[in-house]
């Protein structure tokens, strides 16, 4: 049994924990509410989110970001539970050597491969198009996708599986009906970490599309800030901005993002 002080230690070291993860949040929150001019008052100034908004054309960006996301998310979600799914219930020729190779795409940096990539996508007249967005980073998603999914199938309940098999189910149904809603939190988490993975990328997008429609907010809000080095608080209401979509999607989904990341642990 926890004794007091021990319980009291806890808390002080999650607290030390959590003021040091939020500080940094409300500095730039202070920091975007403030008045770069001298003598501009104490008061909050929320319409620097309005005139950052306007100047940096965060709109535009936000909706790349937005339509690339859900493209990486749908497609890296299908293809990783298709193929965690084979490779965690099934056995096939050649099944272990191609889990690893599919596993190179986490173990090798997006920076070693970016530049050969973009030359071959360039031979095949897809740079500076969404396609050359999106399908690199569905690759690398579905890499970690499958690898996740997999230790899910893997420790999923044999018990069920086979009663399932008994029912007349086959390996679709037994799928998308019995398997996909029981791991429900293990999917959940993947798709958070997909999507804020793939709202955070900035080496894809800048190398791959030129065109100012195609640029994401990250790579946005890296233009905006070479506009108005000086502007502090219009710089910080970008990165707000740009931050606020992933903020409220873990919001949202958090009891099952933590459930699936204890799960995974526990297993």
């Amino acid at each position: 049994m926890i004794s007091r002080g021990e319980r009291l230690a806890n808390y002080a070291v999650l607290a030390l924990f959590a003021v040091i993860a939020v500080f940094p949040v409300l500095l730039i929150l202070q920091t975007a509410l403030s008045n770069d001019q001298i003598g501009g008052g104490g008061s909050f100034h929320f319409e620097n989110f309005a005139d950052a908004w306007d100047q940096g054309h965060f709109g535009s960006y936000l909706r790349t970001s937005i339509v690339v996301a859900i493209l990486v998310v749908g497609l890296s979600t299908l293809f990783s539970v298709l193929a965690g799914y084979a490779f965690g219930t099934m056995r096939f020729r050649g099944s272990e050597v191609l889990f690893y190779v599919i596993l190179l795409g986490i173990m090798v940096p997006a920076e070693a491969l970016v530049i050969a990539l973009y030359f071959d996508l360039r031979e095949l007249g897809l740079t500076n198009t969404l396609v050359a967005i999106v399908m690199p980073q569905v690759a690398q998603s579905t890499a970690f996708g499958t690898f996740w999914m997999r230790a899910y199938f893997r420790g999923s309940s044999r018990e069920v599986v086979e009663a399932a098999r008994l029912d007349g189910a086959g390996h679709w149904a037994t799928l998308w009906r019995i398997l996909v809603p029981m791991g429900r939190p293990a999917v959940t988490t993947m798709i958070v970490l997909i999507f804020m993975w793939t709202w955070n990328e900035f080496l894809i997008p800048l190398i791959m599309a030129t065109d100012e429609s195609l640029r994401t907010a990250p790579l946005g809000l890296a233009f905006f800030q070479g506009q108005y080095t000086s502007g502090t608080a219009l710089l910080a209401a970008g990165a707000t901005l740009v931050a606020l979509p992933v903020v409220v999607l873990y919001l949202f989904l958090q009891r099952h993002f933590i459930r699936g990341m204890v799960e995974g642990a526990v297993k």
